[in-house]
């Protein structure tokens, strides 16, 4: 997948009179870039498409308008585009009580490198959390992760040929298993194989 450059993006003027489409389009297709595992676990696989919103947005919010600036922001996310290779994903830990998850996060220090995505019957691959930034202590895992499944080509010629797909976390505090991930989902993941 090609990465985002300045001219893939809206001037702060022309987002602003495009934002609520654009936003409404970009929901629509997050729809097809999620699952649950479990209550308190998402994955959010993420693309060029959304990566772009996040851009947008963060040039909004900032009031970013100048080239460095802008330069700066794609540097930060053009890593969370998928490769053709991989699926890259943003994986969030919920708990809306503020007390009961800091009791967690301290519980599920590490989870971000149990998360497992597999392909038919071939072995699970695990999340790489190298785009994480270093998000997790001894005392804490963070809320947020940047995570990143490598495929081999096996795995994607299953894919292609129309391997289901499950996701899990095997982690000691906590055990998951998500078996139902809808066709829409798995359609629009293998298009980023392309």
């Amino acid at each position: 997948m090609n990465k985002l450059a300045l001219a893939d993006l809206y001037s702060l003027e022309e987002y602003a009179r495009h934002r609520a489409q654009f936003r409404a389009h970009v929901i629509a297709h997050k729809k097809h870039r999620r699952i649950h595992l479990g209550a308190h676990f998402t994955i959010c696989f993420e693309d060029r498409l959304t990566v772009q919103y996040q851009v947008q947005e963060m040039l909004r919010i900032e009031r970013i308008f100048e080239p460095e600036g802008i330069a700066g922001e794609l540097a930060a996310y053009n890593p969370l585009i998928p490769d053709g290779s991989n699926w890259k994903a943003t994986f969030l830990v919920e708990y809306p009580d503020p007390a009961e998850r800091a009791q967690q996060l301290a519980r599920l220090v590490g989870i971000e490198h149990r998360v497992w995505i597999q392909v038919g019957d071939l072995p699970p691959s695990y999340a790489i959390a190298d785009e994480d930034l270093d998000r997790s202590t001894d005392a804490k895992t963070s809320a947020v992760h940047f995570l990143r499944f490598e495929l081999t080509a096996g795995q994607v010629a299953a894919l292609r040929a129309g391997a289901g797909l499950r996701a899990g976390i095997d982690h000691p505090a906590c055990t998951v298993r998500f078996d139902g991930f809808p066709e829409l989902v798995r359609e629009s993941l293998v298009a980023d194989l392309d």
